[in-house]
C-alpha cells in the first residue's frame, strides 16, 4: 500500500504494508511517520479488486512504524471490495492477527513439555495418549500459520522494494470516448500540483508534459501515458496526476470510462 500526506502543498508518499482491514479502517506500518489528526490519501492493492482501492482516511494513532487509519467517504462499491477481500482472506488474517491465540494455543504444550513436582495422580495411559495427540495438532496449526504468516509478509515487502508500488492495475475495460481536454478540465474537483525534481532544477530542465490519460466511471485516474518531454518530468507530472480527481463523465446519462489528454507545466 501507499499512503500521501500533503504538507506544504508538497504530496509526501510513503510505502507501507497493510496489517489489517475492515470498513472503517486500516491498520499498517509505514516507512515514515504520520500525525494524529493529519489526512492523507490511501492507495492499497486488493486481490479481488482488478485496481487499487483509492481512499482518504485518518490518521488516529501512531507508534513507531505502527499506524491506524480510519476511513472517509467511502462508497459502497469500495465497502463490498473490503468485505470481499476479509471473506476471502479470513482464516489467514486471523492467523496473523491474533498472536495471544497462538500463545494460548501454546500454553498446553508448554505445560506438558515441563515437569512439574506435583503429588497428583499420574492420568491413565488412554488419557496421556489423548492429550499428546491434542498437542501435537495445535503445534502442527501453529506452525502451519506461523509459516504462512511469515511467508504472506516477505512477499509483500519483496514486492514493496522491487517497485510494485508505483505500478498501474490495469481495469481490463477500454475507453468508451474520447473527451476534449477543456471538457474533462471543468470537471476536475481535487488537484496535486507536480514537485519539480531537484535533479531537473539542476539542470535547468522546463517545458510543458502532455500525456494521454484513461478516467474510469468513479472519476479517478485509472492509467497514463506520457507523450514527450525528459522523463524526470514525465514521471513528476504522472506521480501528481494519479491523484487527481474529476466529476464522471456521463455518457447517455450513464458514468463512464473516457481518455482525455492533459498538459503539465514545469518552470523554474
Amino acid at each position: 500500500m501507499d499512503v500521501t500526506v500533503l504538507r506544504s502543498g508538497i504530496p509526501d508518499k510513503l510505502p507501507g504494508r497493510s496489517t489489517n482491514v475492515c470498513e472503517r479502517g486500516i491498520g499498517a506500518m509505514l516507512a515514515g511517520e504520520v500525525v494524529p489528526g493529519e489526512s492523507v490519501g490511501v492507495e492499497v492493492r486488493v486481490p479481488v479488486a482488478s485496481e487499487p482501492l483509492r481512499a482518504r482516511a485518518m490518521v488516529r494513532h501512531h507508534e513507531s512504524l505502527h499506524c491506524g487509519m480510519e476511513f472517509v467517504g467511502l462508497t459502497a462499491d469500495q465497502r463490498a471490495v473490503i468485505r470481499d477481500w476479509a471473506k476471502e482472506s479470513g482464516i489467514e488474517t486471523e492467523a496473523a492477527m491474533s498472536p495471544v491465540n497462538k500463545e494460548r494455543k501454546g500454553a498446553p504444550a508448554q505445560k506438558a513439555i515441563v515437569p512439574e513436582k506435583s503429588s497428583e495422580t499420574p492420568l491413565p495411559p488412554r488419557k496421556k495418549g489423548r492429550r499428546a495427540a491434542w498437542i501435537v495438532v495445535l503445534l502442527l496449526v501453529v506452525a502451519i500459520a506461523g509459516a504462512l504468516f511469515w511467508w504472506r509478509w516477505n512477499k509483500g515487502w519483496e514486492e514493496l522494494e522491487s517497485g510494485l508500488k508505483n505500478s498501474q492495475a490495469a481495469t481490463g475495460e477500454k475507453p468508451q470516448v474520447q473527451v476534449p481536454a477543456e471538457v474533462m478540465e471543468k470537471l476536475l474537483v481535487h488537484r496535486v500540483e507536480p514537485t519539480y525534481p531537484a535533479e531537473a532544477r539542476q539542470s535547468k530542465l522546463e517545458g510543458t508534459i502532455a500525456l494521454d490519460v484513461v478516467i474510469g466511471r468513479d472519476g479517478s485516474v485509472t492509467s497514463m501515458r506520457p507523450l514527450n518531454g525528459p522523463d524526470v518530468l514525465a514521471r513528476a507530472a504522472m506521480d501528481a496526476l494519479r491523484w487527481w480527481k474529476f466529476e464522471p463523465y456521463r455518457l447517455n446519462g450513464e458514468p463512464a470510462i473516457v481518455e482525455t489528454r492533459v498538459a503539465v507545466e514545469f518552470k523554474r
